[in-house]
This record gives C-alpha cells, sequence and structure tokens, in this order.
C-alpha cells in the first residue's frame, strides 16, 4: 500500500500536468485573440505551473524522516511552498491590474473572440475539477499544500466564470475599454486570493494557535475522560505537514507513584492519537493535586481526601490551554 506522501506527491504530478496543459491553450488564445483579458487567465497559469512544481519539491522534502537536524519533521515545507505560492499570485495580480489600468487609457479591439471564449471556458471547468480533487486529497491526507493549490485553481474558476461574461459582453458590444476593465477587476481579485493564502500560511509558519485544533483535543479528551485525569492545563498543539505535536500539563493525585503516572499520561496520549487517527505526538507533563482539586476529583477510593466532592469540572478550551503563570495570577496552584 502507498503510503500517504507518496499519494500527495503523485496527486501533485497530477496537478503540474493539468497546470501546463492549461497554460499553453490560454497562451494560444491570448496570441490568437490579442486580448488583455485572456493575457489574465494565462499569466495566472504561469504562477500555477511555478507553483505547482515548488509545491511538487516540497511535498517531497516533507515527506522524509524525522532526522538529527530536523527533530520534528520536514513538514513545514509545505507551509513555506504555500507561502510562496500566495506571493507569486499576488504579483501576478498586481502585474495584470497594471496592464489592465494600461489598456484602459490605450484600448484596443481583440479578435475572434468566440476562440477565446471557449478555451477560457473549458479551461475554467478543468480547473475547477483538478481543485475539488486536490481539495479532496489534501483533506484526507492532512496536506495544507494540496488544499491551498487546490483553492488556488478553484479560484480561477469563479473568476474565469465572470470573465467569460466579460468577454461575451465584449463579443456583443465590441467597446474596446472592457478589455482592460476586465483586467483590471479580475487582476484585482487573483490578488485578494493571493493575500487570503499568504495570511494563512503565515499563521502556521509563526505558530499561530488552531482554535479548531484545540476545541478538536477539548471534544476528544472530554469524551474519554478517565476519574485520574483531574485537570488537563497549559496545552498547546504545533503542525507539522500533516503531523501534530501536542503538550500539555495533566493533574494527577498527588500520591501515585512512577508507574501509576506513566499509565495515566499513556491513556491519555492514546486517547489523543486514536481521535486524530495516529497522526501526532504527545508530551505530557504531569502536577500534582492540590486541596482544592478535591471538589472536583472523580476518584472515589481516595484516601487522602481534605473535602467532599461537589461536581465535575469539564474540560473546556479556556482553561486547559490557560498556563501555569495564569494560573498563579489567578491565584490557582
Amino acid at each position: 500500500m502507498m503510503d500517504a506522501g507518496r499519494i500527495k506527491q503523485r496527486v501533485q504530478a497530477r496537478m503540474v500536468a493539468v497546470s501546463v496543459v492549461l497554460m499553453a491553450g490560454k497562451f494560444l488564445a491570448f496570441f490568437v485573440t490579442g486580448s488583455v483579458g485572456i493575457l489574465t487567465d494565462a499569466m495566472e497559469s504561469i504562477v500555477n505551473v511555478t507553483a505547482g512544481f515548488i509545491t511538487f519539491y516540497s511535498l517531497r522534502l516533507s515527506a522524509r524522516p524525522k532526522d538529527a537536524g530536523h527533530p520534528f519533521g520536514h513538514g513545514k515545507v509545505e507551509l513555506i511552498s504555500a507561502s510562496v505560492e500566495g506571493l507569486m499570485i499576488l504579483v501576478a495580480g498586481a502585474l495584470i491590474a497594471v496592464e489592465g489600468i494600461r489598456r484602459l487609457f490605450a484600448p484596443q479591439m481583440p479578435e475572434r473572440l468566440d476562440v477565446g471564449i471557449v478555451v477560457v471556458a473549458v479551461a475554467g471547468l478543468v480547473n475547477w475539477v483538478a481543485g475539488w480533487y486536490s481539495i479532496r486529497m489534501g483533506r484526507r491526507y492532512d496536506s495544507i499544500a494540496l488544499v491551498a493549490g487546490g483553492r488556488h485553481l478553484q479560484s480561477d474558476t469563479y473568476s474565469t466564470v465572470g470573465l467569460v461574461a466579460g468577454l461575451a459582453l465584449l463579443y456583443f458590444t465590441r467597446i474596446p475599454w472592457i478589455d482592460g476593465a476586465l483586467a483590471l477587476v479580475f487582476g484585482s481579485v487573483i490578488g485578494a486570493t493571493g493575500i487570503r493564502i499568504l495570511r494563512k500560511t503565515v499563521g502556521g509558519l509563526t505558530d499561530k494557535a488552531d482554535r479548531n485544533v484545540l476545541e478538536q483535543i477539548v471534544r476528544t479528551l472530554s469524551g474519554r475522560r478517565r476519574p485520574e485525569w483531574i485537570d488537563v492545563h497549559n496545552l498547546k498543539a504545533i503542525r507539522y505537514g500533516s503531523l501534530l505535536y501536542v503538550d500539555c500539563d495533566l493533574t494527577l493525585p498527588w500520591y501515585y507513584n512512577i508507574a501509576q503516572g506513566h499509565d495515566a499520561c499513556e491513556a491519555l496520549q492514546e486517547s489523543l492519537r486514536t481521535g486524530f487517527d495516529g497522526r501526532l505526538l504527545v508530551s505530557v507533563h504531569t502536577d500534582s493535586c492540590r486541596e482544592h482539586h478535591c471538589a472536583h476529583c472523580q476518584v472515589c477510593d481516595c484516601p487522602y481526601r481534605r473535602s467532599p466532592f461537589r461536581v465535575v469540572q469539564p474540560f473546556t478550551l479556556a482553561e486547559m490551554t490557560k498556563s501555569d503563570e495564569t494560573r498563579s495570577a489567578e491565584g490557582e496552584e
């Protein structure tokens, strides 16, 4: 059975092949028509092909196992490639918008627009299908690079719908400045797509907390909670490609010996691995319980209980992500 890394590389190779064919078709349509509106699609295809090769290389590199120089693996290369793609998309959008402005002041009527409209429409449909496939496989194998590439391809399709409509309007009205206006509008749309991709990837590169992942961790531990897990806090999660690294503090009964503490930590780690299909590493630090925990502790046979049990303290995102420093400032231990 092929591993996830090889599958992601094969998917991306298919995306690159499709992008090369579409780029050739779009440039052919531009040379036939001379339409700067069609040039917007052709220019973005250069970005697609270049970014596709970068993503393919990054997927090969990210699939390498951990080594002494990269103890957390090479997964963040996927974020770097997605950032490069976002930057290239932004630059391409700016260049297209500038050309659109130039054509507004020096309009030219394109030729054989019927051929260009057909080529752009077919390319848009192929882009949407390819993007859907890339997003589907990226989510299945947890690849932010494939998802980013797929969204980029589908964003091409959405802009292509408007571009085809604009080209059709140009074809029937024969008003030349419409061509420049199309380039200006869709160049701006392309640039906005690049900005969105950059914002997401920069967040990943700077280890911005992923609220969705943290909430999934909270739900997983709440559903598999054991009585001796008195409290979980200082929770952090960092993504490296398709792997997730989780770190947290676990409060256990203070009288537990090393073996009991080890078993409790193993149970928590196994719960998270099961909830995330094994695609994570977990590091757990243990803390000893204090007297104020007794009211919420579910260990019914505790020989050292200082106060009666009142109510279970639910696991919440706000409490589980608090650091020791924050708890100390709030008067907790």
